[in-house]
Parts: structure tokens; C-alpha cells; sequence
């Protein structure tokens, strides 16, 4: 069976908002069955939408990673960003929420704490606090399913707009339970409603919903790479390539000092599940070692249900600590507003799991870190389970 998104769902009820002034937190992936865009739905439905809100990348996802968004308008819309050059552009400013009764928020998550459209979403509910206003979330499926967590959790004072959620990496949830859990979390006065999908399970991974895929940024261009996402994602903090400027980012890895076979050998003898490393060779076009001939791996999921993506980016990084040594580093500079912490700590939650590879723990040391926080969460999380 197709699965029935919220924003189709949302449209087949849409004359019960008619009389609503309402504000609308979307981007490209705002798409219902006929792939036409939710803005234009809302119109063609005789909705009074009065705002656009757009997220990081921009309203049709053009700007890379980190880049400020000036406003995307739409014909006959007000268009706002929500990712400017300042922390502070992060919520609604000023009159963005004059004259507003409603905000909508439809946009696809890929299942990472770290994918800033959940954190956008949260810093919304935030500025909603306390005002008459309903949020409706117009629920998606998460990407990687609904049953696994993995990772470790984040620990206070390494809060940022890429830790909002003091949860699993891999957390398991929709964007809707996301917004339901973040509510009683935080204990906002704020009336939420989630639109439920139709037909999603959380058996399901994305290629099974029947769902199109619209790359929610410019380098999540597949469903693959939002598998992979959760652990490669670290790679940002390091000197590693991430493989942004490739064909296949966050699939591939690598920087000039890398050898590839004795990388992808030391990788495959970890037998992590799921997974093959391939060495390979490649040259990003843009972003960390542009131009430059840079030696890595490629990752193959070959087991999709057994396959543990944090794991494995944490093993892609400590194998380049143990054997390029320092080379293999972890910049503390500005990363997404912040500066208090390294970056790579910032996305790990805290520092813990950067000094262990800095002083040559054993992966499976390492791993063992988190296992106490992923089973308290799995079990906490079940109470805001919307679907079985």
C-alpha cells in the first residue's frame, strides 16, 4: 500500500482551516501525491496562506550547508528564511507571526538528531510558547524506519542548532512524535496537532512506502544517503572529507593522506554489520580537499536491517586516528553558530567519544559507551509511538 503523507491528509480536510490565517514551514519536499507543491495546494484549496518559512538551504533547497538564506519569495507569498548569517535569524523575528493563527510544518526528516529540520522545527515551537496559535505537523516517514536507536544521547551544555534534542542519534520517531515528545520535554503552552500518515509502519524504511524521494538538501540526494547519514555525518567535525563535492556524499570518505587498502582493510576486519568498505579514489569538486587527489572508502550497506550507521561513521573516524595519527584531527572553530565546543563534539553530543579515539580506545569500547542511553531511550519513546 502507498503510503498517504499528512499533507495529503491535511488537503482532504482543508476546508476545515478556511477561516485560518495560517504560516506554512516548508521547503521542496513539501509535496503531496501529485507532486504538486503544498504552497500551491494551499491555494488552489482556497487557504489564507499568509507566510512561507523556509529552513536551512533555502525554500527550493539551493544554498550548500552553513550558507545564509536570503528570502526565496513566491509569487503572491511573504517567504521568510529561517537560516540567516546569526543565531538569531534561527526563530521568527519581529512581525513574522503577526496576524497568524496557524503554522503548518511539512518538510521530510531524514532520522538524525543532527538534520537541522527537526531543530527548526523545535526552535519554532519555542517562539509559539505561549501564544494562541496551533502548530500542525503534517507527519512524514522517517526515513530509517521506526524501530532502531542507536548512538549516543546529548549531554547538557553541548546544546546547538545541530543538538536540540537531548536523544539518540538514531532516534527512531517521526517528525510529528518528535514535535509531541519535544512539547512534554520542554513542557510548552503550545497547542500541537499531528496529521497523521496513512499506511506507514515502522517496519518501513523509505524505499517501502512508495513515497517519491525529494533530496531534502543538496547532499541527501537518495534514501541511501540518509542511511548512511547518522555516523558519516561526523566527518563534518573532522579532517576528513565527507565526501561533499562528490557524486555520492557522505557515502564516500577520504583526504589525501589516506591510503585506501590499508584503510578499507582495517575497516572490514572490524566485521561491523551490514556494511562493506571499498577503497576507492576521488576528487570533490568543492568543500574540504577541492580539486585535490584524495584517497578513502566507500560504504556498501549490504544488509539494510542489520546495518548500524553511527557505528560505522565512528569506526570510519577512529581508523583514520589509529593510523594516520593527528593528521586525522578535529577543528574547534565556528561551526553552526557555535564555538563553545569542537564541532565533532557538538554533533557526538559531548566530548567523551573524541577523547576515547584521541587516547586509542578500542571501537568496541567505545561503542559500549552509549548502549545504557540507546535502551532507556527505546523504551522511553514507545509512549509517543503514533503508528505500530
Amino acid at each position: 500500500m502507498r503510503v498517504q503523507s499528512g499533507l495529503d491528509v491535511f488537503l482532504s480536510e482543508a476546508g476545515r482551516y478556511a477561516n485560518r490565517s495560517i504560516a506554512l514551514i516548508a521547503n521542496q519536499t513539501s509535496i503531496g501525491s501529485s507532486l504538486e507543491y503544498s504552497w500551491h495546494a494551499f491555494s488552489r484549496s482556497g487557504l489564507n496562506l499568509r507566510r512561507i518559512f523556509s529552513p536551512e538551504h533555502g525554500l527550493f533547497g539551493t544554498e550548500q550547508d552553513q550558507a545564509p538564506v536570503t528570502d526565496q519569495p513566491v509569487p503572491g507569498v511573504e517567504t521568510l528564511s529561517l537560516y540567516g548569517d546569526s543565531a538569531k535569524t534561527l526563530k521568527p523575528l519581529g512581525a513574522g507571526l503577526d496576524g497568524i493563527d496557524t503554522v503548518v510544518f511539512d518538510i521530510q526528516d531524514v532520522g538524525s538528531r543532527y538534520y537541522t529540520y527537526v531543530n527548526t522545527m523545535a526552535m519554532f515551537m519555542e517562539a509559539l510558547a505561549g501564544r494562541d496559535v496551533e502548530f500542525i505537523v503534517l507527519d512524514r516517514p522517517n526515513p530509517l524506519g521506526g524501530l532502531a536507536v542507536e548512538g549516543p544521547g546529548l549531554e547538557p551544555g553541548f546544546e546547538s542548532f545541530v543538538g536540540v534534542f537531548h536523544l539518540p542519534v538514531r532516534h527512531g520517531l517521526t517528525t510529528g512524535e518528535l514535535a509531541l515528545w519535544y512539547r512534554e520535554r520542554h513542557r510548552l503552552d503550545l497547542n500541537v496537532t499531528v496529521l497523521r500518515m496513512m499506511g506507514w509502519r515502522r517496519s518501513m524504511l523509505f524505499q517501502e512506502t512508495g513515497l517519491p524521494w525529494v533530496p531534502p538538501s543538496p547532499n541527501m540526494p537518495t534514501p541511501d544517503t540518509a542511511l548512511v547519514y547518522p555516523g558519516m555525518c561526523l566527518l563534518e567535525g573532522t579532517t576528513i572529507s565527507e565526501g561533499r563535492g562528490s557524486t555520492v556524499p557522505f557515502q564516500m570518505c577520504g583526504a589525501p593522506f589516506i591510503e585506501p587498502e590499508e584503510y578499507a582493510r582495517l575497516l572490514n576486519a572490524q566485521e561491523l554489520p551490514g556494511v562493506f568498505f571499498r577503497p576507492t579514489h576521488f576528487k570533490p569538486t568543492f568543500n574540504k580537499f577541492a580539486g585535490e587527489h584524495t584517497g578513502g572508502v566507500c560504504l556498501h550497506v549490504i544488509d539494510r536491517a542489520a546495518f548500524l550507521p553511527f557505528l560505522a561513521g565512528l569506526a570510519v573516524v577512529w581508523a583514520a586516528r589509529k593510523l594516520y595519527g593527528e593528521r586525522c584531527a578535529f577543528p574547534h572553530g565556528i561551526y553552526e553558530f557555535n564555538s563553545a565546543h569542537p564541532a565533532f563534539d557538538l554533533l557526538a553530543g559531548s566530548a567523551a567519544i573524541r577523547e576515547m579515539i584521541e587516547t586509542g580506545n578500542g571501537l568496541a569500547s567505545i561503542a559500549s559507551s552509549w548502549k545504557q542511553g540507546e535502551d532507556g531511550f527505546a523504551a522511553e519513546k514507545t509512549a509517543y509511538h503514533l503508528y505500530d
